[in-house]
């Protein structure tokens, strides 16, 4: 029986904007693509770079996510894990075990291991983040242009002087996570 390995991996958990995205790559073991690494490890531009090779080499990926409101009803770490097992669900390969960056793993339909800091070990993983990161990336650069003010395209969401400033200045937009503390106290 073929053996058909997804990494996963997510981007997102600690921004106070935008939703938390994750992918899902098996990669083909007859074509390796050379450079992967954790992708806060890489240059935008290596990053940019690799996204079509991942996607041209991959026997399949696919991407996750999670939206604001979604973290505020859940929780942050359910909706990743959520997120986690779409980006697994809409593989068009179903995988036979899945490696899973950190502690945490969502239940899926095949075996499931976790590996702490695996976008640093596992090619699979370290695709996974790749193309979670540049895709949210993407849309944090496009949430810039509709929310000017806030920053969004530097600091992608995360809480930076600026953005939480922005937040006092400007208020709260529907992107921003309302379960957020720094979110939280520009409500007030």
């Amino acid at each position: 029986m073929t053996e058909y390995i997804a990494g996963v991996d997510e981007v997102g958990r600690g921004p106070l904007a935008g939703p938390v995205v994750t992918a899902a790559v098996i990669l083909d073991p007859n074509n390796p693509i050379e450079g992967l690494n954790d992708s806060k490890k890489l240059t935008e531009k290596r990053r940019e770079a690799l996204v079509p090779i991942i996607k041209e080499r991959a026997l399949s990926w696919s991407l996750g996510r999670a939206e604001p409101d979604e973290i505020d009803r859940i929780n942050i770490l359910q909706a990743t894990l959520v997120a986690m097992t779409r980006a697994v669900e809409g593989l068009s390969i179903q995988p036979t075990h899945a490696l899973v960056d950190g502690n945490k793993a969502p239940k899926l339909d095949c075996p499931v291991t976790t590996v702490v800091k695996g976008d640093q070990s596992e090619p699979a993983i370290a695709a996974a983040s790749i193309l979670a990161k540049v895709a949210r990336d993407h849309e944090m650069q496009e949430m810039d242009r509709q929310y000017p003010g806030y920053g969004l395209a530097q600091h992608k969401g995360y809480p930076t002087k600026q953005h939480q400033q922005a937040l006092l200045d400007l208020g709260v937009t529907p992107i921003h996570r309302r379960s957020f503390k720094p979110v939280q106290l520009a409500l007030k």
